[in-house]
């Protein structure tokens, strides 16, 4: 039975990979078209333009796996039911549950591959991707560390150590310097807000600190505006996006958040899609099964490809719809994300157990 393992993969995994060159190639070029908006603003280019597309794929190939899986598994199944190969396997004593079992196997080798798409490649080149464009578009010399953002404003400058997802700066620091560059003010503040109605920021728990050749000063402030040309649209660049931490880091991010009573809903939707999706990419590759079995009987293998290709979008859709409804309609972010694997997963028991 291990060459039927073998050579079943075989023919799933070649698949799979062609339908993910096919969906990667009309994605990332459905995404370029989409950067070429942001062309010109900064310094963003067309190779800045490129090099961030390039540096979207490993998230673009996360999140179309389990789609490119039902495909490609449709299309090598039926390639075997074609050559009359899967009915030579039943033939010969093979059941249903044992190819079932044998295409089990390559997914959980897909899941395992998803995992460290999702856990490792994706958080890494994301960040980088959105570092490149920020860097490009805003035109203030902003630049994101390990310590926090800096920009720079005329002689002034800025560090904020985190931008929260409503905007919220936490951890201010402001170098002031004249002309001749030596450090003349040196500001701190806990916190700092933008105030819509006065189109300024207001900094919050200030103290600052003047410093001359002799001596220095320090005074202490509730709260004070921040006169400064750093909007709100460029700082936004700047922000933990969730597609760019793992698991454990979005974890951790959530309870940084709660704490600092911020809303959490869209981080953990993505926390558990990240949970979710290995399981979707397996659970995919089971459904295709049935799909083959049930119209190799009719001779109509062109329908169960449309049918897989259908379902496969309608998944994608799905997962991306729900994103929204989290939001607006107040659904747990745990059952946003499974609800559609689920209906999937009941839809591949269903269809099983009517062939077997």
């Amino acid at each position: 039975m291990r060459i039927l393992d073998l050579y079943i993969g075989k023919i799933l995994l070649r698949y799979i990979m062609v339908t993910i060159v096919v969906l990667l190639g009309l994605f990332t070029f459905v995404s370029f078209i989409d950067e070429l908006g942001d062309l010109d603003r900064g310094s963003y280019g067309i190779m800045q333009v490129l090099q961030h597309v390039i540096l979207s794929i490993p998230k673009t190939l996360y999140e179309v796996f389990p789609m490119a899986a039902l495909i490609g598994s449709i299309l090598g199944l039926s390639t075997l039911a074609r050559d009359s190969e899967l009915v030579v396997m039943r033939a010969a004593g093979i059941s249903i549950q044992r190819i079932v079992f044998s295409v089990v196997k390559v997914g959980i080798l897909l899941a395992v591959v998803a995992m460290i798409m999702g856990e490792v490649v994706s958080p890494y080149t994301e960040t980088r991707a959105l570092e490149v464009k920020a860097e490009s578009i805003q035109n203030k010399g902003g630049r994101k560390g390990n310590f926090g953002v800096w920009m720079r404003d005329d002689n002034t400058y800025v560090n904020i150590g985190e931008v929260l997802p409503d905007l919220t700066l936490l951890n201010i620091k402001i170098f002031e310097f004249d002309n001749q560059n030596y450090l003349r003010f040196l500001s701190t503040a806990k916190q700092g807000e933008y105030s819509e109605d006065n189109q300024r920021w207001v900094l919050k728990g200030l103290r600052r600190t003047m410093i001359n050749d002799e001596s220095s000063a320090a005074d202490e402030v509730t709260a004070a505006y921040w006169s400064t040309v750093v909007e709100p649209e460029i700082l936004r660049v700047f922000q933990t996006k969730a597609d760019q931490l793992s698991i454990w880091q979005l974890k951790n991010y959530i309870a940084h958040l709660k704490s600092n009573k911020q809303d959490t809903s869209s981080y953990e939707l993505t926390f558990w899609s990240k949970i979710v999706t290995p399981f979707a990419t397996l659970v995919m590759l089971i459904l295709a099964v049935p799909f083959v079995f049930k119209e190799s009987r009719s001779g109509n293998l062109g329908r169960s490809l449309f049918s897989g290709i259908m379902i496969g979008l309608a998944f994608f859709i799905l997962n991306q719809a729900f994103s929204y409804f989290v939001t607006l309609f107040s659904i747990p972010p745990m059952l946003g994300a499974a609800l559609p694997t689920m209906l999937v997963c009941a839809l591949s028991i269903h269809m099983i157990r009517r062939i077997v």
